[in-house]
């Protein structure tokens, strides 16, 4: 007969360990939408060290085989294939948590991953993966072990001495940057925390980095765990309807505006509410502007999209912007790049109407509050106009989709490359892959002079083929979150199918910053393919300090001059020669045709594949359009050079355009 818990009275027990009750209970979470149910948790990244190594590490050890499964829900052990952890092994904590925001993102945000490490350095290099997971409202598990609850000798190693709190360590570094963190001081006190745990990361409202400290000895610690705790349990994800009279304000809104303009963000993918907005627009011919993460909510040529908006946006959306009288925001944040710093919406009588699913999102810029999952909004909105005849006037209809036409031979002029012999320029590269991919191709990029250049002018064709983390603009985000999409990918698809083509854009200060997972990529014979754009520094910041008066100081990788500064010859740094050392074959490519051929090549390719390519300054033709809105980057007040001097008088002169919007 077994035990009974002294919790749950005449409940049979299960004794194990504190870490192998948790794996096992993870095991067993699932999330269920429109009648489409997945594991919440379906695998475990880990890098281990002393203090997880005993804990959660041998508990990997006992729920599977010991080796890197492909992110799904097969597998054998103790509780069945069904509820096998498989196991991914890292290089580099941080980029744990980026492959597992790649995989819940590619993933709908219905599926995840957990993330274990030692205590120490490793737990605080999860802190700018974590804050990026929660900026990005993308869910993921952060396991990370503990000083010791018991305290029989302290400090031991690592461990952080706080004169004044003898309960903290380094995790509470976690606490500002997690939806949910708590620490694990006694075995029992895992069961509340455990399902507190889950329902965070499966709330769409409330999703984001979850941490559980656990301390290693309580790891080990053996406790009798009711049954109950591993019976297999679904999560709900709901889809919150609008409030009657919320909607009710929503529709007087709508119909009453002669410019409205549509702002889509990255709850609208969350969501999987795109057929729902391209319905809305057919019915109401609302032009559609996108946010970088709501990019692809409408493909490039629907009639209804205008592009990217505000400081990286299009002219098209961001000249709609300034006249509109009605924004209606969906699933965005309205970020400062969004607004252009609080300049962009420049009607005077410009109102806004936010649907969001939640209230704190839903209320900013004083907007009119319409809280709900964006399709259950989007078709509440829908159907509450239908009968009322609303549609933008046709001048206005025809107004923006010739704006949008004429923006198009903009980004075609930034794509021709009328010299095949010639070194490409950055843009240039992006036409040649623009003239390759297909709807099943997916870009993945973060930060540097990329986001900007294909907010601008990327051809989006699929729902998910844009991929640009810019709520935290992590460089060193790219190569690892590569490999979380391909993951989701091949959950999703099968191992006897192709996974789909995905693409790590990067620079090379980007490169530099985390190229660690390219060793996971061929360790998991993973058919990643890393574009590294090769232009010897920071391009973007260099761009942005020599606009504000720093003159590209500290911006390129060059070798120091006579005077001390870094106006040498470029370095020798041959990143081809690294990507290839951590076991990618790459492909150089010098020229336009060179670099056709060599896309071609790694798109194909079975394996990781590395495309490498040395670009050129673009001149005012063939460059990228100029930001076509503002961003706030204060510049020195006083200064005795001339380019800070005038950069402020600029700065001045911008900064006098921003209101609050109330």
């Amino acid at each position: 007969m077994s035990p009974t818990s002294s919790a749950n009275p005449g409940c049979p027990t299960r004794r194990l360990t504190t870490a192998q009750a948790l794996v096992a209970f993870l095991a067993r979470q699932y999330t269920e939408r429109d009648g489409r149910r997945q594991r919440l948790i379906s695998a475990t990244w880990g890098i281990f060290g002393h203090g997880n190594v005993a804990g959660i590490g041998q508990a990997l050890v006992e729920a599977g085989d010991g080796r890197s499964g492909d992110g799904g829900n097969g597998g054998a052990g103790s509780g069945g294939a069904a509820h096998r952890m498989p196991y991914l092994q890292g290089r580099n904590e941080q980029a744990m948590v980026h492959a597992a925001v790649g995989y819940a993102r590619q993933s709908g945000r219905l599926s995840a991953h957990a993330v274990t490490t030692s205590i120490g350095p490793g737990a605080t290099n999860l802190v700018t993966g974590a804050a990026l997971a929660t900026i990005n409202r993308l869910p993921v598990l952060l396991l990370p072990g503990d000083t010791f609850a018991t305290r029989p000798a302290d400090p031991v190693l690592q461990q952080l001495e706080v004169e004044y709190a003898g309960d903290v360590s380094v995790n509470d570094c976690l606490r500002p940057v997690s939806r949910y963190f708590d620490r694990i001081t006694r075995p029992e006190a895992l069961i509340p925390a455990a399902l507190q745990a889950m329902r965070v990361l499966a709330d769409p409202a409330a999703t984001g980095a979850v941490t559980l400290a656990l301390p290693q000895d309580v790891q080990a610690e053996a406790y009798d765990w009711p049954e109950e705790f591993f019976a297999e349990r679904d999560w709900h994800v709901r889809r919150p309807a609008p409030d009657a009279h919320e909607r009710e304000a929503a529709v007087r809104a709508v119909r009453s505006a002669r410019r409205p303009l549509i702002v889509a963000g990255g709850g609208i993918r969350h969501s999987a509410a795109e057929e729902t907005l391209a319905a809305f627009t057919a019915a109401t011919r609302i032009p559609v502007a996108s946010t970088q993460a709501g990019k692809g909510a409408l493909r490039h040529d629907h009639p209804a999209d205008v592009g990217g908006i505000g400081h990286t946006g299009t002219a098209t959306a961001d000249e709609l912007a300034r006249t509109a009288d009605l924004v209606i925001g969906i699933g965005t944040r309205f970020s400062d790049f969004t607004t252009a710093s609080g300049t962009l919406f420049a009607n005077p009588a410009v109102r806004f109407l936010h649907l969001n699913i939640t209230g704190f999102d839903a209320h900013k810029l004083a907007a009119l509050p319409l809280v709900a999952d964006a399709r259950a909004g989007l078709e509440a909105l829908t159907a509450a106009l239908a009968g009322r005849g609303y549609r933008v006037d046709p001048a206005y209809e025809t107004e923006y989709t010739g704006a949008k036409e004429a923006w198009e031979e903009r980004v075609e002029a930034s794509f021709a490359t009328p010299d095949p012999t010639a070194r490409p320029t950055q843009t240039q590269v992006l036409g040649l892959l623009d003239a390759l991919v297909t709807e099943d191709d997916i870009l993945i990029n973060a930060a540097g002079s990329l986001p900007g250049d294909l907010h601008k002018l990327w051809r989006t064709r699929s729902r998910d083929q844009y991929h640009v983390e810019y709520g935290y603009s992590c460089m060193g985000y790219e190569i690892p979150a590569a490999i979380g999409v391909l993951l989701a990918d091949g959950a999703r698809t099968g191992p006897d199918r192709p996974r789909r083509p995905v693409w790590a854009l990067v620079g090379d200060g980007t490169y530099l910053m985390n190229p660690t997972e390219i060793v996971t990529a061929v360790q998991e014979n993973l058919p990643l393919k890393l574009l590294i754009l090769q232009n010897h520094g920071y391009a973007s910041i260099g761009g942005l300090s020599e606009s504000v008066g720093a003159e590209g100081f500290g911006t390129a990788y060059r070798h120091r001059d006579a005077d001390g500064g870094f106006t040498g010859p470029p370095l020798p740094v041959d990143l081809a020669a690294n990507a290839a050392s951590l076991g990618l074959r790459v492909l150089r490519a010098t020229t336009v045709d060179d670099l056709r051929t060599a896309l071609s090549e790694a798109r194909d390719a079975g394996g990781p594949t590395c495309v490498y390519v040395e670009t050129e300054t673009p001149d005012t033709v063939s460059g990228p359009p100029p930001a076509q809105a503002w961003w706030d980057v204060p510049v020195a007040e006083t200064a005795s050079r001339p380019a800070a001097v005038k950069a402020r008088e600029e700065y001045d002169r911008q900064v006098a355009a921003r209101r609050r919007h109330l």
